[in-house]
C-alpha cells in the first residue's frame, strides 16, 4: 500500500514580515505561529494520522508539538528535514541583500539553484537529503499517513523534484508556501513507480494565511 506524506510547513516566525531569509537559523514561532500550530493539531487529530515528523529547528519542532499532543504520535526529529541554508542571505530581506550586492541578487532571482546565495547549500544536495528522509518515513509507515512538519523552501523543491520541474523553477512555479499549510505526496510501495503529488498549499484553517 503507498503512503500518503503530508508535508506541513510550520508556523510564522518573527522573520516572516518583512520576510527575511530564514534557513539554518534557529528562529521560534511568533504569536500568529502558534496559532497557526495549534490549528495544525485540530486538523490532524480527525485526520488519521500514523506517525509523525519534523524537522530538528526550533520552529518546526514547536509546530509539530500540538499535533502530537492531540494525536498521541511521537515525533520523529530528522535534521535531514532542515531548511535549505541561505548562506549569506541568512536573516536578511532580498531588498537588503540587493543594496549591498545587486548582481548577487539579479543571479539568484534569474536562477536560484545555479546561482544559489554564496556560502549557502546547493538546492540538490538539500532535496538529496530530504528525499532520503522522506522515503525512509514512508518506509517505516507503509499504507500510513504520516504527517511532516518543515520548512517552505524545502517543500517547494522536493515538489518540484518529485514532479520532474527543474529545481530552478522553484521559486516562478511554485512562488508562495502558507504557514502551517499542507502538501500532499502519495509515495509507491514499488521503488520503480514515481512519487504523485495529491495537493498543495491547502490551508488547514481560515487562519493558517496570515
Amino acid at each position: 500500500m503507498p503512503t500518503e506524506v503530508i508535508l506541513a510547513r510550520h508556523g510564522r516566525t518573527p522573520w516572516h514580515t518583512p520576510n527575511r531569509y530564514t534557513g539554518r537559523s534557529d528562529i521560534p514561532l511568533d504569536e500568529v505561529g502558534e496559532r497557526q500550530a495549534q490549528a495544525l493539531a485540530a486538523w490532524a487529530k480527525g485526520a488519521a494520522l500514523t506517525s509523525l515528523a519534523c524537522s530538528d529547528l526550533v520552529r518546526a519542532r514547536a509546530t509539530a508539538a500540538p499535533v502530537a499532543d492531540a494525536t498521541g504520535l511521537v515525533p520523529t526529529v530528522d535534521a535531514r528535514l532542515r531548511e535549505l541554508d541561505f548562506g549569506i542571505a541568512e536573516g536578511r530581506t532580498l531588498d537588503e541583500i540587493r543594496a549591498d550586492d545587486p548582481l548577487v541578487v539579479e543571479r539568484f532571482v534569474a536562477d536560484p539553484v545555479t546561482h544559489h546565495f554564496p556560502k549557502g547549500e546547493a538546492p540538490g544536495d538539500a532535496v538529496a537529503r530530504a528525499l532520503a528522509a522522506l522515503t525512509d518515513l514512508a518506509a517505516a509507515d507503509p499504507g500510513g499517513r504520516l504527517l511532516v512538519v518543515a520548512h517552505s523552501t524545502l517543500i517547494r523543491l522536493v515538489t518540484c523534484a518529485v514532479l520532474g520541474v527543474p529545481l530552478s523553477e522553484y521559486r516562478r512555479r511554485l512562488p508562495a508556501l502558507a504557514p502551517a499549510s499542507i502538501t500532499t505526496l502519495r509515495f509507491p510501495t514499488q521503488p520503480n513507480e514515481p512519487v504523485a503529488l495529491l495537493a498543495y498549499n491547502v490551508p488547514v484553517s481560515g487562519g493558517c494565511r496570515a
